[in-house]
């Protein structure tokens, strides 16, 4: 379970990353059902990434795996290409979701938006370290 404190923690640390990178982000951690518990934008963080954190986290959730994994395997040939048309355009694969386990169990999910897709991923499990 990912309680409001859990994600009130994830943030923190994800944003203490994004600040060492000095880019400033969207971070949004979703419940085990893909539900949102709690977002953050950073000042100065793009307004179209509100939306592409949330729904890194559900997908994150949804499927149970890292989107920067996910992505590699929708690439073309892959076994999940076409993945992103799915549940209504709520799938997004590029890095920066990050499933939240618990006793090896997922239980939520850590979505960021707002830089590379590097900076993403790394803001992204700095946030999920702190669950």
């Amino acid at each position: 379970m990912v309680r409001l404190e859990d994600a009130r923690r994830i943030i923190a640390a994800a944003e203490k990353k994004a600040q060492e990178l000095g880019q400033p982000m969207n971070i949004a951690v979703a419940d085990e059902g893909g539900n949102l518990v709690a977002h953050v934008r950073m000042d100065g963080a793009w307004l179209g990434s509100i939306d592409i954190s949330i729904k890194k986290a559900f997908t994150s959730r949804a499927f149970d795996i890292s989107t920067q994994d996910l992505a590699k395997a929708s690439q073309p040939g892959g076994p999940f290409y076409g993945i992103h048309a799915s549940n209504h355009g709520q799938v997004m694969i590029f890095a920066g979701g990050v499933p939240l386990k618990k006793n090896g169990k997922v239980v939520g999910a850590v979505g960021v938006s707002g830089g590379s897709g590097d900076q993403d991923h790394a803001v992204a499990t700095a946030g999920a370290s702190a669950f």
